[in-house]
């Protein structure tokens, strides 16, 4: 590191050094070119003398003002130019005025001081451009090997790529491709634009291309996904730079080259956030999540953390997941006071004491049972984690007068088809009711599924890709409302900021996506062609499984908010003591594993449930005897 630092301050001092030179150079042109290339007369001589000893310091200090010496001669441009332009032209007014008020401009010819700014610029961008030119054709023209890249776009983020994929050892640029017609058969830096987009496959053949480079960060979805169909077909990598977010003002170049993931191919409109009203909301609080090892919680632990809250409390019931989110919460942010506490969220003693020794003013409570089979065939322990786990951290929140309480829920939840969202949406009507006897604001966020969460597809269509397929979806028409884990985080919190108590926050999902071609895309991703390398095979909808989600009831009066991605729904109100009847029966039929009296009374608190399969179903009541509770506290 220091040898670097040494090189680049000798390499400033030598450039330093070479334009000084030149300032007495020029100057003796000037004067020569004044005479007809003929000898000075020596009292002009003394003159030069004079302005040479003013011009020195004079240029020297505005070389420096203006940054001539923070670029480098190998990457020297426009802006350099400008630089040398303005510091000549203002270093010559300069020398000009002092000539006048100290030496009234004896022996300097008026024509000396219009020459010497003109020929100090060709004398310091010449040197300069010409240096870059050798080194440019220096390595583009022996680099003969390297991996043979095409380039697919060849717009400003495509130039700036291949600009540094020239001097790159590793890479060959030998084309690019542009939908630009006007750009065909011309050449960027030595390299020719071979054709449109429609090209790719011939111009990877004719030119032996082993990798294909996206360099268009504003593509469209669609034109992704062509592109890497036509890759796929031609059995080459394909690898892309960021979209215009994610690079966020980072220069171009090799290093922010990364493979295609499926966020890619699905495309999604970049997010928003109102980052002061999130910090205001979580700086300086206490805050706790529940589930915090899970693939949401521990991602809201890690975005919360950035807000600075004066104590993170992470609950979890996984002692694997709640040691590996405290180990990346203490290393990423060493000023942060965390504390990772071990416990069920339907351990009420936990829970409570929980509660009286940290006190949290804000509460995620992220912790729940998700899988929608396992519920199917374990309804009692759905119930009792999803229904009164969330009973018991909200009425905790509610004793010891934390300020909000955001519930993290489901699209499950609306006209449910099986146990996992039924229980999801006891739980969001247990919180809204709650909210208008309780100091505490209870806010709920609803969302979909979640690329790569903990029990998706994904990870198990990436398994089956793995062994070689097949790969099973249970239906040919159905789909999901999908969203990274970043992204619904992100939003839960702009949720919980903008809540005042009693909204459901509907997260605007965009549009819902088959999952044949999720399955598709993603073998697509692993350089596979569907249906040739790896068999997509149908196995039929499970128990409580659904064609299609919903994100609203029609009752709910689905309104607009100050956040385009979030989206209001009307709470509904029920009888507070009918509802705790019914919650208590609830709990009496989940204890005694009666499934038959536990379907009647989840049909009654949600009557858009059917739940018939389980009641009938005389095989699931034999398995719910004994009972045994599975655990909880596990993240969406």
């Amino acid at each position: 590191m220091q040898k670097y630092i040494r090189r680049i301050l000798f390499n400033r001092w030598a450039a330093f050094i070479h334009d000084l030179l030149w300032v007495p150079v020029v100057l003796w042109l000037s004067y020569w070119f004044r005479f007809n290339l003929d000898e000075v007369p020596g009292l002009f001589f003394q003159g030069y003398l004079w302005l040479t000893f003013i011009a020195l310091p004079v240029y020297a200090a505005f070389f420096w003002y203006f940054g001539l010496y923070r670029g480098l001669w190998r990457f020297a441009s426009m802006p350099d130019l400008s630089r040398i332009v303005q510091s000549v032209f203002l270093g010559s007014v300069v020398l000009t005025l002092l000539a006048a008020l100290f030496y009234r401009l004896e022996g300097v010819p008026r024509t000396t001081l219009v020459l010497t700014p003109l020929l100090l610029v060709i004398a310091l961008t010449g040197p300069r451009f010409c240096y870059r030119w050798y080194k440019d054709q220096r390595l583009r023209l022996p680099k003969q090997e390297g991996i043979r890249v095409l380039i697919v776009g060849a717009g400003h983020a495509g130039e700036l790529l291949l600009r540094d994929l020239i001097h790159n050892r590793k890479y060959l640029p030998v084309a690019l491709i542009d939908d630009d017609r006007k750009k065909h058969n011309r050449e960027i830096h030595g390299v020719r634009v071979y054709g449109g987009f429609e090209d790719i496959e011939k111009v990877v053949q004719l030119l032996d291309i082993e990798l294909v480079l996206l360099a268009i960060p504003s593509a469209s979805t669609g034109t992704v996904k062509s592109l890497v169909v036509k890759c796929v077909k031609v059995g080459v990598e394909c690898k892309t730079l960021p979209t215009l977010n994610e690079l966020a003002g980072n220069r171009v170049g090799a290093g922010q080259l990364r493979p295609l993931t499926l966020n890619d191919l699905l495309g999604r409109e970049a997010i928003k956030l109102d980052y002061r009203a999130i910090f205001q909301f979580i700086a300086e609080k206490i805050v706790l999540v529940t589930g915090g090892g899970g693939s949401i919680g521990s991602e809201l632990c890690r975005q919360i953390a950035k807000q600075k809250p004066s104590m993170l409390i992470v609950f979890d019931n996984g002692e694997f997941n709640l040691y590996s989110i405290e180990n990346e919460l203490r290393s990423s942010f060493p000023d942060l006071r965390v504390e990772t506490i071990l416990g069920d969220v339907k351990d009420e003693n936990r829970v409570h004491w929980l509660f009286k020794t940290f006190l949290p003013q804000v509460v995620f409570h992220a912790a729940a049972y998700k899988h929608v089979p396992m519920l199917e065939v374990n309804p009692a322990e759905g119930v009792h984690n999803n229904v009164f786990g969330s009973k018991v951290v909200a009425d905790a929140a509610d004793r010891f007068q934390a300020e909000r309480f955001v519930f993290v829920s489901t699209d499950k939840a609306v006209n449910p088809a099986n146990v996992m969202g039924t229980t999801k949406r006891i739980a969001e009507i247990y919180c809204q009711n709650l909210n208008c006897r309780s100091k505490t604001s209870f806010i709920t966020t609803r969302f979909g599924n979640v690329l790569g969460s903990a029990g998706s597809v994904v990870p198990l269509f990436q398994k089956q890709i793995e062994k070689g397929g097949p790969v099973t979806v249970t239906h040919r028409d159905i789909c999901r409302y999908f969203m990274t884990i970043p992204e619904a985080v992100s939003l839960i919190l702009q949720a919980g900021s903008m809540g005042k108590g009693g909204e459901i926050f509907v997260l605007d999902m965009g549009e819902p996506v088959l999952i044949t071609d999720l399955a598709e895309q993603m073998i697509r991703l692993s350089g596979l062609e569907p249906g040739r390398d790896i068999k997509i095979a149908y196995t039929g909808l499970r128990p409580g499984e659904k064609l299609y989600e919903e994100i609203f009831y029609e009752g709910e009066n689905l309104q607009g908010t100050d956040h385009h991605k979030l989206l209001l729904a009307k709470s509904r109100q029920y009888d507070w003591g009918w509802l705790t009847v019914e919650l208590e029966e609830l709990r009496r039929a989940a204890a005694s594993r009666d499934i038959k009296r536990l379907i009647k009374h989840l049909r009654a608190v949600v009557p858009e449930y059917d739940g018939r399969h389980l009641s009938e179903n005389d095989e699931l009541q034999d398995k719910a005897i004994p009972f045994r509770v599975l655990g909880g506290g596990k993240s969406r």
